[in-house]
């Protein structure tokens, strides 16, 4: 068995090739929530939270157990054998938890490709970008598509997005390490356009075109990226974009600056080392609490918006009746 989040959740069963998607969005988010925190026990008032937001059911525990049941009903059963028992998914004195056993997700494979890619970047360039791209086509869509807006699923979706991203600019930069900076300039103008204020890809792009012999069309980018950059944000380009700008400006001057110009790896978030976005599943690390203290924050932030509407009720309420107590005098 196989569970996707990276594009709309699904579970895949191995043995047969089926997938199963779960339809409505509560049970897209109450999957999706489980198969992030897989292998942890996922309290019942944060699925209540992550299924229903602001405006719980005054029953929200009972139509939580009724979608908990629903779904362990879509779950495929275990392979037979002696002994097996059909609990992926055990209820808990406070809550939920999805173990996966000998299951995996796409995320977590996702994962191990790019970390192996990233790697391999100084060694063998050519066999980095394979991973990297056979990293990328696990992608369908939008990480937990159609999953709702809850703590857990948005929060985890914004660091896989980052991953994705994160694999993109490590892809292009094994290109250029390879020697193939002319296949990618389509490729790196496109993701410009599709995110503006991301530096790396303006600085891939013009070190591709630089190398095709392009240097004008390299120093357009730079002053595209930069209107965008003070237009948007109000800053100018960071140094490694400069430093690139300069070197193209500059081809032959000897003075060595903080980024040398034949090295594409200008950002360390591309460089070798350990995948930046931990799989569900995966054992806690910085980027696993980063996580988790984005969800607390939202969770809170609901809690706090609620609290606060309760109380504007209450007090519109107060007021209502303090208006109608003198009338209602003899």
């Amino acid at each position: 068995m196989e569970f996707g989040i990276l594009g709309s959740v699904q579970i895949r069963d191995p043995r047969t090739g089926l997938r199963i998607v779960p339809v409505g969005a509560k049970q897209r988010a109450l999957l999706g929530a489980l198969v992030v925190r897989a292998g942890q026990v996922v309290p019942s008032d944060r699925l209540v939270d992550e299924l229903w937001g602001e405006h719980p059911p005054s029953n929200a525990a009972n139509a939580l157990q009724a979608h908990i049941a629903r779904l362990r009903r879509l779950l495929p059963a275990p392979a037979p054998g002696p002994g097996t028992r059909h609990d992926a998914l055990a209820t808990r004195p406070t809550g939920y938890v999805l173990r996966l056993g000998g299951a995996d997700t796409d995320a977590r494979r996702f994962t191990r490709l790019a970390a192996e890619g990233r790697a391999l970047l100084g060694a063998d360039p050519v066999r980095a970008a394979g991973l990297l791209r056979e990293a990328l086509a696990l992608w369908r869509g939008a990480a937990l598509e159609g999953s709702g807006r809850g703590a857990i699923c948005s929060a985890e979706a914004a660091l896989l997005e980052e991953g994705r991203l994160l694999a993109l600019e490590a892809l292009y930069d094994a290109c250029l390490r390879a020697g193939h900076g002319h296949e990618i300039t389509g490729e790196l103008e496109e993701l410009t356009v599709a995110h503006p204020l991301r530096e790396r890809f303006y600085d891939l792009l013009m070190n591709a075109l630089e190398r095709c012999g392009r240097q004008a069309e390299a120093l357009l980018v730079y002053e595209r990226a930069r209107r965008t950059l003070v237009d948007d944000l109000g800053i100018e380009p960071g140094p490694a974009l400069r430093a690139r700008m300069q070197a193209i400006v500059h081809p032959h001057d000897p003075t060595p600056g903080p980024y040398p110009r034949t090295n594409p790896g200008l950002y360390p978030a591309t460089g070798p080392g350990p995948a930046r976005c931990p799989g569900p599943g995966a054992a806690p690390g910085p980027d696993s609490d980063v996580r988790l203290l984005r969800e607390e924050i939202a969770w809170l932030r609901r809690r706090v918006e609620r609290l606060a509407r309760e109380q504007n009720d209450l007090l519109s309420r107060l007021d209502h009746l303090m208006l109608r107590e003198p009338s209602a005098r003899p």
